[in-house]
């Protein structure tokens, strides 16, 4: 996949079949965008090309809202539109200036202009341009005469519910991690640094390893234990992931941190990746250092049986 910082670099795309959006945790309903684009582009011999923003529109057009919460981080988003097998990503800088180019001006020296857009699909109900004054309609009305044309994908649903980032979002801040992964199509995933801790999961006979995620807007879920898998390229392992601020500690930070089972390597200052897959207890605070661990003892117990049922080992 080929990625452009700017309109600037872009250097062209065959028979360019387009979307556009934030495309924030790539879900079910981005990912049915994203394979009708595929499908459109065989056809007409074309290449797939995204348009995204970064930074998120809300951080600039809001900035007093410190509540914006990303299922993705920017990183994360590239590394799964690669996987996707998208051939192309303009990620446009957003800025104050480029919010007030009316849905025309995109359309005329983006779209047609810049990219020469043969065929563009959005999504249900999608908006763009200042204001969000710029639909399907008007899109429709504006193909023939610039040389494109534009379909639009319908609203899915699972289960009667709409699958939304806003929706996956509310999952994840509840605990619900197993739907949250059913509506993204694939395990929500954590990744950082591993940093020094204060080593007393040592004590506990349950070392771990310290999460730091850089950036500030990442969505982490709920408090609790989770069953996760842990990539250390190359390598994947099974763990328990505690979210929480420790309170049989009496801590007052969040942490994030992660017992890996069978490992005991020195990883300080490397990168590592975590996908939740089940939710296995909340947070809660005990009278003593030995209930812990008892509690621990059945986190991993209970960790594992998941695995054991999901069928994999790591």
């Amino acid at each position: 996949m080929k990625i452009y910082y700017s309109l600037e670099e872009f250097s062209g795309a065959k028979n360019a079949v387009v979307t556009t959006g934030t495309f924030d945790g790539l879900h079910f309903g981005h990912q049915k965008i994203l394979s009708r684009m595929k499908e459109l582009a065989r056809t007409l011999d074309g290449e797939t090309l995204i348009i995204s923003f970064f930074p998120h529109p809300r951080m600039i057009l809001h900035p007093e809202d410190q509540n914006l919460k990303l299922l993705n981080t920017k990183a994360e988003k590239i590394r799964l539109m690669e996987k996707l097998g998208i051939d192309h990503l303009l990620l446009i800088p957003f800025s104050r200036d480029f919010s007030n180019m009316s849905s025309s001006e995109f359309v005329k020296n983006v779209l047609v202009g810049a990219l020469k857009t043969r065929k563009l699909v959005i999504g249900y109900d999608h908006k763009f341009g200042k204001d969000r004054e710029g639909d399907f309609a008007s899109l429709v009305k504006m193909g023939p005469e610039l040389g494109f044309e534009v379909e639009e994908i319908p609203e899915q649903d699972i289960n009667t519910m709409a699958v939304s980032s806003t929706q996956i979002r509310k999952a994840l801040a509840r605990g619900d991690i197993q739907t949250a992964n059913t509506y993204l199509g694939y395990p929500y995933s954590l990744e950082g640094t591993v940093i020094k801790g204060d080593q007393i999961g040592r004590t506990l006979g349950y070392p771990t390893a310290n999460l730091f995620i850089e950036d500030p807007h990442k969505l982490i879920p709920s408090d609790g234990i989770y069953a996760v898998k842990v990539f250390i390229d190359p390598k994947t392992y099974l763990g328990m992931l505690y979210i929480g601020k420790r309170p049989v500690l009496n801590m007052v930070n969040l942490s994030i941190e992660v017992n890996i089972f069978d490992f005991n390597e020195m990883i300080y200052g490397k990168p590592i990746r975590l996908e939740l897959y089940c939710f296995i207890r909340g947070d809660q605070n005990f009278p003593g250092l030995e209930p812990l661990i008892q509690q621990m003892d059945q986190d991993k117990i209970n960790t594992l049986k998941f695995f054991e049922n999901l069928g994999t080992n790591s």
